[in-house]
């Protein structure tokens, strides 16, 4: 059935959760699927995303009977900015965002049925493993799904204390919100091969830039030197001996090893730390952004989902 990624359908509600701090998230609440719901799935994208990115696995959850919901994160997309200007992201500690997430989870879990599945992209996917190795998530999900998890960035050849040490130095020298990186050298526009970092599919990523140009709220580029800061001691802390281990619940994990925005190496040490985690490994035929990859790719990793809540489901 075809499906336009480029519409917000009739029935899903976008609306702005209000945290108990005065600030305003936007979210996404799906249209509920055709009869009885199998459960709920809350999804939280990366760094620089915006739930338009995600709309058709947001419909392929649905019509395999899901509740789904999805929301930004403080300080990008549409809610709200912490930097200089209004494409840099930055936060100082990653802890602002792990309150955020189990504020807002505590009160979605009560309005949706169960079970309930905490999923996550990249940098998303990094700070819902956190929350559930911290402990933090109440009540508990009963399960997990971490799309290309940003478990560590490159260089990974680099030990992390260096780049932590570099990246602390390079904070203190000047503004801590400034950019970490270059952009592009034309003000506005996306660097050259940012696809490629991305997706195999070109219509996909055109459809990211056209909800862009729709929406320019949603315009991000690079993270500022305090975001570095703050996602390299976020890293370190889940490398810390027991951390990953306390995440006693089951996990999906998608990765790919041609990935050049996270580490593919750390993903696959943590795998081997969770208690109950699975994962779905590809290759060259994936970049970074796995459910939004060309169809035979996408298709391969939406199955193994499936499955991985059919599974939860029955229980």
């Amino acid at each position: 059935m075809r499906f336009d990624k480029r519409a917000i359908p009739e029935g899903a509600v976008e609306s702005r959760w209000t945290m108990p701090d005065g600030h305003e998230i936007r979210r996404l609440d799906w249209p509920a699927p055709d009869g009885e719901p199998r459960g709920s799935i809350l999804f939280m994208p990366g760094r620089g995303d915006a739930y338009e990115k995600y709309l058709e696995t947001y419909e392929h959850w649905r019509r395999r009977g899901w509740r789904v919901t999805a929301a930004d994160w403080r300080g990008q997309a549409g809610s709200g900015r912490f930097g200089l200007d209004e494409t840099t992201g930055h936060v100082l500690d990653f802890a602002l965002w792990i309150e955020d997430l189990c504020t807002f989870w505590s009160e979605w879990v009560e309005t949706m049925p169960g079970p309930h599945v905490l999923a996550g992209h990249s940098m998303g996917g990094h700070l819902v493993l956190r929350a559930a190795a911290d402990q933090e998530l109440d009540p508990k999900p009963d399960a997990l799904i971490l799309s290309a998890p940003m478990l560590d960035v490159h260089p990974e050849v680099l030990p992390l204390p260096v780049r932590r040490l570099l990246a602390r130095i390079m904070a203190g020298i000047g503004d801590p919100r400034r950019p970490a990186w270059k952009w592009s050298e034309k003000p506005g526009a996306f660097p050259h091969g940012r696809q490629g970092l991305l997706t195999h599919d070109a219509d996909r990523y055109a459809d990211e830039l056209w909800w862009r140009e729709k929406r320019p709220e949603l315009v991000m580029g690079p993270g500022s030197w305090g975001w570095v800061v703050a996602a390299l001691g976020s890293i370190r802390g889940l490398r810390r001996p027991g951390a990953l281990e306390r995440v006693n619940l089951p996990v999906h994990i998608l990765a790919t090893s041609a990935d050049r925005l996270v580490g593919f190496r750390a993903i696959r040490r943590a795998a081997t730390r969770l208690p109950d985690a699975e994962v779905t490994y590809f290759g060259p035929e994936a970049a970074h952004e796995i459910l939004r990859e060309a169809d035979p790719v996408r298709d391969r990793a939406l199955a193994e989902i499936d499955r991985f809540l059919h599974r939860l489901a029955a229980k």
